[in-house]
């Protein structure tokens, strides 16, 4: 576990940074990944994972066309150069260089003149939103379409357009990345995001952006888990993962997916399927002491890849860390959810309270008070007079109290502190104050055994 008492937590750490700079780091690394364009497949994937790669060490794995995982088959590799619309005066008045989003995902390629009534039913908008250009996709079945805004849609003039999308669908690769931060236990604590979707800030880069500053802080202390970070294209990388890792997953024990994680709401946890497993009471412990606004949420098999992790043959502690959930906000995939949509202090947040939780995790464990007949003498020792009598100092007397008298090998720290109503730093400062002086043991692999 981490030695609460010798250096810094790991919450400590993230408010002793400057939280203006945490976000802008945050922020500027959106920035840099904003322009590129990302599907389930191709060499977006490969560019995003390079520039998540020259910040930490991401290995990256190719997983051939036509590969079976489980009931899906890895599909063609889709890649996209140009594509545009051109009126009758050879102006581009659709440009996929202006937005990728102008695309329909996975679009097949197409080349030729058509009217607008031909043209018309490959048109897609957002009336609700006319000035927005709505993000669509068509993975696994065979079309192209272009997307842009409404208002823009209704002023086109009947005629003849010029129609190209140089794109190319054929056999290649699933990419997948990862990195992994060995701990002193082999057990892990998995951290997932997607890396498929194009120019969309809040619903994919935020989660991407917040991964590899979270792997970053972790990769400079001492951890009990190992961490494993996992970018992966949405519903069909975290397959093809299980799929291959089946051994691996078994290893999980807390895991988190990160998603919309950049807009002004506060912070959603989802729960994993479990809905009592130790990560889903460590977010809702943290959240609950915040002192923010924020939202706890059951478990339902629809979302991001919670979905693959919590299957009923995998049943994995995964809950999902949002703010605002996808599809409640307005601008859920369009041209809306650009730079200006995240926030650099909202980011910066995200990070703090997943590294609050990560602590909450490390800190973890069951313990046994050495002196269980009546309340030890604390004053003989010097706890009282160390501690005063008023403040803060009488909190971590109470918490020594609470600890003493619940430490019989039943309950664990977090029991001790959802009981109490004390924050769990307080209570893992006071077993480590206990331990210290001799009067508490730790149950070897208990804590283990409670978060299953």
């Amino acid at each position: 576990m981490i030695d609460q008492s010798a250096a810094e937590s790991l919450a400590d750490r993230a408010r002793a940074l400057d939280a203006a700079a945490l976000g802008a780091e945050l922020h500027d690394r959106i920035r840099r990944l904003y322009p590129i364009c990302r599907s389930i497949t191709g060499d977006g994937v490969r560019q995003t994972l390079r520039l998540l790669g020259a910040e930490i060490d991401v290995a990256v794995e190719e997983i051939p066309t036509g590969t079976q995982v489980f009931d899906w088959t890895i599909p063609k590799e889709w890649n996209i150069r140009d594509a545009y619309i051109k009126d009758s005066t050879g102006t581009r008045i659709v440009d996929f260089h202006a937005s990728n989003l102008h695309v329909l995902n996975y679009s097949t390629p197409v080349h030729g003149v058509m009217s607008l009534s031909e043209l018309r039913p490959h048109l897609h908008s957002i009336p609700k939103h006319p000035d927005w250009i709505p993000y669509k996709t068509s993975y696994y079945e065979e079309r192209w379409g272009f997307c842009l805004p409404h208002r823009q849609l209704e002023s086109l003039p009947d005629g003849d357009y010029e129609v190209c999308i140089d794109s190319t669908l054929a056999d290649g690769h699933l990419t997948l990345g990862q990195c992994v931060l060995p701990g002193r236990e082999a057990d892990e604590v998995l951290i997932s995001c997607h890396v498929c979707h194009p120019s969309l800030c809040n619903d994919n880069l935020s989660g991407l952006s917040v991964a590899v500053t979270l792997s970053r802080l972790l990769a400079d202390v001492p951890r009990r888990f190992t961490y494993r970070f996992l970018f992966v294209p949405g519903t069909i990388g975290a397959v093809a993962w299980l799929a291959g890792n089946e051994d691996a997953s078994a290893r999980i024990k807390h895991g988190l997916v990160l998603a919309c994680a950049g807009d002004r709401g506060g912070l959603t946890y989802k729960r994993s399927r479990r809905g009592h497993a130790a990560i889903d009471r460590a977010a809702a412990h943290v959240l609950e002491h915040s002192g923010a606004p924020f939202d706890i949420e059951n478990f339902k098999p629809y979302g991001y890849d919670e979905r693959q992790y919590c299957s009923p043959g995998f049943n994995l502690p995964v809950g999902v860390l949002s703010r605002t959930p996808y599809a409640r906000f307005a601008e859920y995939h369009t041209s809306a959810d650009n730079l200006d949509f995240v926030d650099s202090a909202s980011l910066a947040d995200t990070v703090i309270k997943c590294l609050s939780i990560v602590e909450v995790l490390e800190g973890e464990g069951v313990y046994v008070n050495l002196n269980a007949r009546c309340e030890p003498q604390l004053g003989k020792r010097g706890l009282y007079a160390s501690l005063g009598g008023h403040g803060g100092a009488r909190e971590l007397e109470m918490a020594l109290l609470w600890v003493l008298n619940l430490s019989d090998g039943d309950h664990s720290l977090l029991d001790i502190a959802e009981q109490s109503g004390f924050p769990f730093r307080l209570v893992r400062t006071a077993a480590d104050v206990l331990g210290r002086h001799g009067l508490l043991r730790e149950v070897a692999g208990a804590a283990h055994e409670r978060g299953k």
